[in-house]
C-alpha cells in the first residue's frame, strides 16, 4: 500500500490556551529535525493536526521515526483523494486490497468536517460500506466492536482514509518547557528520569562525575553512549558536562565521616551542578531517584542533599519501582548499556553503612570543617569538560546548541 501521507496527532499540548500556536510551532520545528533523513517529505499544518506528505518516501521508516518524537500522541499513515464520492470508494478498495488477511468483522466510521459535501456522515457509511460488504462475503459488519475500522476524513481539499492508528511518544515537544541539568551516571534509572524529562518538553544538559584514575575510561564512555542515546530522543545534540571529582571524593573520604559520606559528595554534586545550571541558564535538576532504593534516595536523605540547592529538584522516577524502570529502560534502548560493568563514582567509595537518615545540622557541620570545599568545587567546576553529542557514534561537537528557540517563559 503506497500511503501519501501521514497524520500526527497532538498530545497533552492542545491543552494548551493562547500559548498552543507556539508549542506548534515548537511541534512542527522537532518534526522536520527529526525528518532531515528524508529530503522528500513536506508538511501541511491544520488545526489540531499536522501531516507529513510523503512525496513518494515510503511510509513505514518516517512512522518508525515519528513514534519516538515527544509531543505527538498518535500517527497513522493516510490515503487522500479528491473529496468525491467515486473517488472515495476507489480509495476505500486500495485499502482494503492492502490488508495482509481479510477481517471478519469491519465497519465504515466516516466524518464530514467539510458541511458542503453532498452526503452526511451516516449516509457515508452506507455508500462505502455496501460498496465494499458483497467484494468480501465471509465479512460481516460490526458497529461495536469490529476487527477493523476503516475512518473516512472528509475536508475540503481532500478526503484522508486510514485504518491504523499507532500510538506515539506522547508528552510535549522538545525544549517546550525549559531547561534542566540532568544528573547522569552509568546506572539504569539516570537515562530513563532524562527520557522522561525530554518526554515532558524539558531541554536537558547532561552532567557526570567521574573519578580518574579511580573510575576507568570504559565508565566514561558508557555514560557518552547513553547520553548519545538521549540525543536520538530529543532530535538535537546533547551537550554532556564531566565533572574531575576525584579530590572533592578524597577530600570527603578522609573527613572521617564515613556513614556520611554518600551525603556530602551528593550535596557537592548538587553545588557543582548548579553551578553550571547558572552558566548555561537551566531552570531545574533532573536526578534519577527512586524513593527507597538506596540509602540515599529516603525521604530524609533526600531532604538533606536537596537543601545543597536552590533550584526545582525533578525526579521523573521517584515512585517507580525498579523493574518499572528497567521496563523502560529497555523501550528507550539505554538498557544493555547501562548493565555494563563499569562503575561510577558513587558506587566506588560506597561505604559499608551509609547513613539512611543524616540530620542536616550534623552534615553541615561536617561541611564547615572541610574549609576548602567550596574552593574544591569551584575547581571541579572550573576543571569541567564539556561536549556536545549527537546520537552518530564517534561524532562530538563542541559548538553551541540551537539557539533559535523562543522564550516565552
Amino acid at each position: 500500500m503506497m500511503y501519501d501521507r501521514i497524520v500526527l496527532r497532538y498530545g497533552d499540548l492542545t491543552m494548551k490556551g493562547r500559548n498552543r500556536k507556539i508549542f506548534e510551532d515548537k511541534m512542527l520545528k522537532s518534526v522536520k529535525r527529526a525528518m532531515k533523513e528524508f529530503p522528500e517529505v513536506t508538511y501541511w499544518r491544520t488545526f489540531g493536526r499536522l501531516y507529513v506528505i510523503l512525496n513518494g518516501t515510503p511510509h513505514q521508516p518516517v512512522i518508525d521515526r515519528l513514534k519516538d518524537l515527544f509531543g505527538i500522541v498518535s500517527v497513522s499513515p493516510v490515503l487522500s483523494v479528491p473529496s468525491e464520492v467515486e473517488a472515495i470508494k476507489a480509495a476505500a478498495d486500495q485499502v482494503m486490497n492492502s490488508l495482509a488477511t481479510v477481517p471478519a468483522t469491519f465497519k465504515i466510521n466516516a466524518r464530514r468536517a467539510w458541511k458542503k459535501f453532498a452526503h452526511g456522515s451516516h449516509e457515508m457509511n452506507h455508500l462505502i460500506g455496501s460498496h465494499i460488504l458483497p467484494q468480501y462475503p465471509d465479512m460481516k459488519v460490526d458497529v461495536h466492536n469490529p476487527e477493523l475500522e476503516l475512518k473516512i476524513d472528509i475536508q475540503e481539499e481532500a478526503t484522508y482514509l486510514y485504518w491504523e492508528n499507532i500510538a506515539a511518544a506522547g508528552g510535549f515537544p522538545y525544549g517546550s518547557n525549559g531547561k534542566a541539568m540532568l544528573l547522569l551516571s552509568g546506572g539504569i534509572d539516570s537515562p530513563v528520569a532524562g527520557w522522561m524529562a525530554l518526554r515532558k518538553g524539558l531541554e536537558i544538559e547532561a552532567v557526570h562525575f567521574h573519578s580518574y584514575p579511580f573510575t576507568s575510561q570504559q565508565a566514561t564512555d558508557k555514560v557518552i553512549t547513553l547520553a548519545r542515546r538521549l540525543s536520538y530522543y530529543s532530535g538535537v545534540p546533547i551537550r554532556l558536562h564531566l565533572v574531575p571529582f576525584t579530590e572533592i571524593q578524597t577530600r570527603i573520604t578522609h573527613s572521617n565521616q564515613e556513614n556520611l559520606t554518600i551525603t556530602l559528595m551528593r550535596r557537592a554534586m548538587l553545588r557543582i551542578t548548579e553551578q553550571l545550571a547558572v552558566k548555561y541558564k537551566a531552570g531545574g535538576i533532573v536526578t534519577g531517584e527512586s524513593l527507597g532504593q538506596v540509602a540515599s534516595q529516603t525521604l530524609s536523605s533526600m531532604n538533606v542533599i536537596g537543601r545543597a540547592t536552590v533550584l526545582p529538584m525533578i525526579k521523573p522516577a521517584i515512585m517507580m519501582d525498579k523493574q518499572e524502570i528497567i521496563t523502560i529502560a529497555r523501550k528507550i534502548g539505554t538498557f544493555e548499556t547501562s548493565i555494563l560493568p563499569f562503575e561510577d563514582c558513587c558506587t566506588l567509595f560506597l561505604p559499608k553503612s551509609p547513613s539512611t537518615n543524616p540530620n542536616l545540622r550534623i552534615v553541615e557541620r561536617v561541611e564547615s570543617q572541610l574549609p576548602d570545599l567550596d574552593d574544591l568545587i569551584k575547581q571541579a567546576v572550573e576543571g569541567t569538560e564539556s561536549i556536545l553529542l549527537n546520537m552518530t557514534e564517534g561524532n562530538h561537537e563542541h559548538e553551541q546548541a540551537d539557539k533559535s528557540e523562543e522564550d516565552w517563559f
